[in-house]
């Protein structure tokens, strides 16, 4: 179960274009993304002004044109000050650019458009905006540091002119296990979307064949359930591994944990939906079964539904010929109710627990329904057979 549900994690997220970039295309706005963008580009930039040199100009001239010296001596001394204030125009473009719009759909494009890296990534060299060497993923964020470059210049900053060409590659990711993971990750590539079918037969013959299959059914499901809660649990560990142990390379552990937490929230929403799964299966099994806690609660709901429908049978509420006809079929209404909706589960896009719930509430209201209904039939029935003859002969 966990292998088939990694193989649909990664089809969704690393060869599905839209499905990836709808979910990398948050993290545009993530504030440890917007910071660790914030610091690369102006890291980029690089703009620098020899701040003593010119305010030791600026007192010269001014000490030509008759400024005391004592007052020039002061002039000079305002060199750092004038570093830090390019430092700040610096920091204050870049910071309005990165949280501007323009920088999302700067991110957007780019991951769109370096998709084909991202699923070599994980199959081989990467290429475009994503490179992939050894086991770092990084994303150019050159188109981002021109844009800056040109915000400078029209803000009167004109050493910006002169931003070298340097390196501007943010790194993404980085773990020395990436190129191991490749084979498999191409095996799962091959297997595709079949690995949760073949599961899902494998898993339906196992329980047909069983001698006790109720009771095959509920250990299958617990099972399958303990799996992915303990893939879920490795998950945990790895990501407080992978961020104790980050690399040089990656700048900033805010946004690498972002951008881990991202990549894997399909897989881990599918984890907790396949456990939820698991154990309402597991659930029902159970309450279907000869135990005497399920009898009761079995018991209980027949008893209510023929007290309510007594009730209303004394008060004129009648389901007539439905109820009876409910009652005699009421086995195979339930059955189909419940296969339709397995059948609606199946052919939800991306189910989640909550998917789960909703699914469930949906079932028990079908099945409380059923039970009115067959309890009125019921009810119907022995009122009738309670009911004197006519005195005409009839009933």
């Amino acid at each position: 179960m966990p292998v088939a549900l990694l193989t649909v994690w990664v089809h969704d997220i690393a060869l599905d274009t839209d499905r990836y970039v709808e979910t990398v295309s948050p993290l545009a706005s993530d504030p440890a993304i917007e910071d660790a963008a914030v610091r690369r580009i102006t890291h980029a930039a690089d703009v620098r002004v020899n701040g003593s040199q010119a305010a030791a100009d600026i007192a010269a001239w001014l000490q030509s044109q008759g400024l005391p010296p004592r007052a020039a001596q002061a002039v000079k001394g305002l060199g750092p000050q004038l570093d830090a204030a390019v430092n700040d125009t610096v920091d204050k473009v870049a910071t309005r650019f990165v949280t501007s719009d323009r920088f999302e759909r700067i991110w957007t494009n780019a991951n769109r458009d370096a998709h084909a890296a991202v699923v070599h990534a994980l199959t081989g060299e990467g290429r475009g905006a994503v490179g992939v060497n050894g086991g770092t993923v990084t994303l150019d964020v050159g188109e981002a540091v021109d844009q800056v470059k040109k915000a400078l210049e029209g803000a009167g900053v004109s050493v910006a002119s002169k931003i070298p060409d340097v390196d501007k590659q943010m790194v993404l990711f980085q773990s020395d296990q990436l190129e191991k993971v490749r084979d498999a990750a191409h095996l799962l590539d091959v297997i595709g979307n079949w690995l949760p079918v073949i599961v899902v037969v494998i898993g339906a013959a196992g329980v047909l064949l069983a001698h006790r299959r109720r009771r095959a059914l509920a250990r299958t499901a617990l099972g399958a359930a303990f799996a992915c809660l303990v893939v879920a649990i490795v998950l945990v560990v790895v990501r407080r591994y992978y961020l104790d142990h980050l690399p040089a390379q990656v700048q900033s552990e805010a946004a690498a944990a972002a951008v881990f937490d991202t990549l894997l929230h399909f897989l881990r929403v599918s984890l907790r939906t396949a456990i939820v799964l698991g154990v309402v299966i597991a659930l029902g099994a159970y309450l279907i079964g000869p135990g005497r806690l399920p009898r009761s609660i079995r018991g209980t709901s027949e008893r209510a539904a023929d007290s309510a429908a007594v009730w209303a049978y004394g008060h004129q509420v009648r389901t007539g010929r439905v109820g009876t006809w409910v009652e005699a079929h009421r086995r195979w209404i339930a059955l189909a109710a419940l296969l339709i909706v397995a059948l609606v589960f199946a052919l939800w896009n991306h189910p989640t627990a909550l998917t789960i719930l909703l699914l469930v509430i949906i079932l028990l209201a079908v099945l409380a329904l059923l039970a009115l209904l067959a309890a009125s039939g019921r009810a119907t029935v022995d009122a009738e057979q309670a009911a004197p003859p006519r005195p005409d002969g009839g009933t």
